[in-house]
């Protein structure tokens, strides 16, 4: 049955490849999203996302799903597989960068990267960009953005630099316990010798970027890369040139922003500002 569903091209995103598991065990079965819906207690409209690969399906409907198919364990396992490869297809090429990379330079303008963000604020920024979305969607994506802090959490973790426009410290995100909670976890973040923040001040004038930029470098002979995003998409770039005006750009904010040890203590005094 799995070779049968391998006979297109096999789907980038985690939830899409569970979809088209289920589809072709349901149409192998004979029966209609509507039927498989009925015996696994969900909607009609439910199955049809699952199968589209609009949403991840839940554990309980994989597990109904090897009731009805008769495939013990096997959509649970898959479904926590597919939790595990559940970015945008646009993201994973830089996912699986971010986990080789020995070096991660990261220029924030307006929002704090990922890897970064507590689960409260990665929750608000979710639901402000989706706020249609089903809460257990939501708390998904939160999920799959959290477990990317591995990358700092293994046995030889990279030297993690990002430069934070003050923008990124002061403006609300969620409220203002959200904001205290982030930048007290900001503080705890730095105490790594492997995470380096500084904070590009309001008072330095216009920064050298206003969109956000992560070079990543490599051990090796392998060239550094560029990932750049926008709202709908992001894009792994490996042209030396590109790169290497990357390189010359965040050195440049690199030199406006506040040293480490100021940058600490401007983080601190805004923590306190969002207390009160």
């Amino acid at each position: 049955m799995a070779a049968e569903s391998n006979e297109a091209a096999t789907p980038l995103s985690g939830a899409a490849y569970f979809g088209a598991e289920v589809r072709v065990w349901r149409t192998h079965q004979e029966l209609s999203q509507r039927e498989l819906g009925e015996k696994a207690t969900y909607g009609q409209q439910y199955v049809a996302k699952v199968e589209a690969g609009e949403r991840l399906a839940s554990p309980e409907f994989a597990t109904a799903c090897d009731v009805v198919f008769g495939t013990p364990g096997m959509f649970a396992r898959l479904r926590k597989r597919a939790a595990q490869r559940g970015y945008p297809e646009w993201f994973e090429p830089y996912v699986r960068l971010e986990q080789r990379a020995t070096t991660i330079l990261v220029y924030n303008p307006t929002l704090l990267m990922g890897v970064l963000q507590t689960e409260a604020y990665a929750h608000a920024v979710f639901r402000k960009a989706h706020p249609r979305d089903e809460l257990d969607v939501t708390a998904e994506k939160v999920a799959r953005r959290l477990k990317r802090r591995q990358v700092l959490e293994g046995e030889a973790p990279p030297l993690l630099w990002v430069v934070l426009d003050e923008a990124c410290l002061r403006r609300m995100i969620g409220n203002p316990s959200v904001m205290h909670d982030q930048m007290a976890h900001l503080l705890g973040l730095a105490d790594s010798p492997h995470v380096t923040l500084q904070v590009l001040p309001f008072r330095s004038g216009g920064p050298a970027s206003h969109l956000p930029l992560t070079v990543l470098r490599f051990r090796d002979d392998e060239p550094d890369a560029l990932y750049v995003e926008n709202s709908v998409s992001g894009q792994v770039i490996d042209s030396p040139a590109t790169v290497a005006d990357a390189n010359v750009t965040y050195d440049r904010l690199r030199a406006d922003a506040l040293s480490p040890e100021e940058s600490l203590a401007l983080i601190r005094k805004v923590m306190e500002e969002w207390t009160t």
